[in-house]
């Protein structure tokens, strides 16, 4: 999931001058002075857009005394993870406030390089419901969404109403579509993202978890994957192989290159993130005005999406945590979410914006969106989420190769995921 991206366009914003915010949030047990204010760090993956700066400058000019000073890390998320983790574990104290991915809150949690936050200091109960579980670890609230995410289904609306069919619900509609409709126009069926890489571990826990599965228990400590629902999520993989309605090129996709696929005309369905659609529908796209979105498939009905996104955490080193708990909640506040989703066109985690009219009209997937967020799940939460990341996908890769079935995988999956939680 190209989340620097989420992450760099989500601070799209407008210059909202907010007035201070009463309380700081951060809980008294992380070794930060109690109510410190001043000066801050804000750490991010790099700042695709101009707004960054803009934004952080109307921040500084309505509090000059909490300064807020930008460093921006490689674009690549590993990068990114590896500086921030490197800078950290240094016990320098650099970073204040830390825009990290979702799937990183726990690893930071359980190493003690995030302070455990105060629920109520920041307005959860305004956000999406399943984001907020993307900031917990262990029952308490280390981090606070900011931008979200959900993969969507994109089609080609002018083949199917062609066709007089319907965009499928079902994996059985979309294989019998993807393999008997696309070829009669020289399209290929279906493809994600299934180069081994974050963004097949995503694909590989969608297709587990709309199967009726999971992986690990939500605290990591029990590795649930060895179940039927497992094998049959994997096995709906292999077979779009197998049956070549994946084709093989798709194994090399990652976002940017299954979304030029889909956006030049070579593809019938597309399992990719929000940002598609503004692309796919923009001026020169070779697919403008003639493709729709739904909710991912699964086996009787709509899947589960895997949440992607970005979360604000304050560093368990912070200089200043009070003042760093009200940068997060001006960044997380209505008027600077409604901007995340019209200047960013990324998904804000605020409830109400997806049932705002005005911003459906400009925004017509919003519903949709709102239906694959709320039914969305997140990524395996564990304290080694790295190491349990890179053992799916060398077993998605394996299933989508050909080279083991569903039933080897699984197993295979269930012994090296028992390893990793029994270390430390």
């Amino acid at each position: 999931m190209p989340w620097m991206r989420a992450a760099g366009r989500a601070l799209l914003v407008a210059a909202v001058v907010l007035a201070g915010y009463a309380g700081f949030g951060v809980r008294g047990d992380t070794g930060a002075a109690p109510g410190g204010r001043g000066p801050l760090t804000l750490v991010t993956a790099g700042d695709l857009t101009d707004y960054l700066s803009p934004l952080l400058e109307d921040w500084n000019e309505a509090h000059p005394g909490e300064r807020v000073t930008l460093v921006e890390l490689p674009d690549s998320a590993d990068e990114t993870r590896a500086q921030m983790i490197s800078e950290l574990r240094s016990g320098r104290g650099r970073f204040d406030v830390l825009n990290i991915d979702v799937a990183w809150t726990s690893e930071f949690a359980a190493a003690g390089w995030i302070s455990p936050l105060e629920r109520g200091r920041f307005p959860l109960e305004a956000f999406l419901r399943p984001v907020v579980d993307t900031a917990t670890f262990d029952g308490r609230l280390y981090a606070v969404p900011y931008v979200t995410n959900a993969g969507l289904l994109y089609y080609r609306k002018d083949v199917l109403d062609r066709e007089g069919e319907q965009p499928p619900r079902t994996w059985a509609e979309l294989a019998r579509q993807a393999r008997t409709i696309a070829p009669e126009y020289g399209l290929d069926g279906y493809a994600g993202q299934f180069l081994p890489y974050e963004g097949l571990t995503v694909n590989a826990t969608e297709a587990v978890h709309s199967a009726g599965g999971s992986i690990l228990r939500d605290d990591g400590a029990r590795v649930t994957v060895d179940s039927d629902a497992a094998r049959a999520g994997l096995r709906f993989l292999a077979d779009g192989v197998r049956d070549g309605w994946i084709s093989r090129d798709a194994l090399g996709y990652k976002e940017e290159e299954s979304r030029r696929a889909f956006q030049d005309g070579r593809l019938l369905f597309l399992r990719n993130w929000p940002y598609v659609y503004a692309d796919a529908g923009a001026e020169g796209s070779g697919v403008a005005g003639r493709f729709g979105a739904v909710p991912l498939p699964g086996p009787d009905g709509p899947g589960s999406s895997v949440l992607g996104g970005s979360n604000l955490a304050v560093s368990s080193r912070a200089r200043h945590p009070a003042s760093a708990a009200d940068l997060i909640a001006y960044l997380t506040s209505e008027p600077v979410q409604r901007r995340v989703l019209t200047e960013g066109s990324l998904p804000p985690v605020r409830a109400a914006l997806y049932e705002d009219p005005e911003l459906i009209r400009a925004h017509p997937y919003l519903p949709t969106l709102r239906q694959s967020l709320l039914s969305a799940v997140p990524r395996p939460k564990s304290p080694r989420y790295d190491q349990v990341s890179l053992a799916v996908q060398a077993v998605a890769q394996d299933v989508m190769a050909l080279r083991q079935t569903p039933e080897q995988a699984v197993e295979r999956l269930a012994r090296e995921l028992g390893t990793i939680s029994r270390k430390g």
